[in-house]
């Protein structure tokens, strides 16, 4: 029984205590790779368009979208500090839950804009020429 205090629950807890405090830090390496991923993804997309590397402008948005995207995921985990980890998830929950309700949102509005712009009345041509 002396065996199984000895190994007790002292030191999980201290050591869970630790972990949560590391986690919170970023190192100077850590950092710097950021940085460095920051610059390639800003500077590749940069030059896509300024070169007219792509022909297409659909695919070049679309390229450029893909860009951000892995851009915002970089910035999150390098700067932000954002892993399912941290805070025993929550802040993993919490941007999920932030992620779907701007999906909403947007697509909520476009559809509206969309249905507005086809159910509009169209105007006279003599009313398009007034001064």
């Amino acid at each position: 029984m002396s065996t199984e205090h000895e190994t007790g629950h002292h030191g999980d807890s201290h050591d869970g205590h630790e972990d949560h405090s590391e986690a919170s830090h970023g190192t100077v390496g850590g950092y710097v790779t950021g940085f460095l991923l920051s610059v390639v993804l800003t500077a590749i997309p940069f030059w896509l368009v300024m070169s007219g590397g792509v022909s297409s402008s659909g695919a070049t948005a679309l390229i450029l979208t893909a860009f951000a995207v892995v851009q915002i995921v970089v910035h999150m985990v390098y700067f932000l500090h954002m892993n399912t980890k941290s805070e025993s998830g929550w802040t993993m929950l919490a941007l999920i839950f932030t992620l779907v309700l701007v999906v909403i949102v947007l697509a909520g509005s476009l559809w509206v804009m969309y249905h507005l712009n086809t159910r509009m009345m169209p105007m006279p041509n003599e009313m398009l020429n007034m001064p």
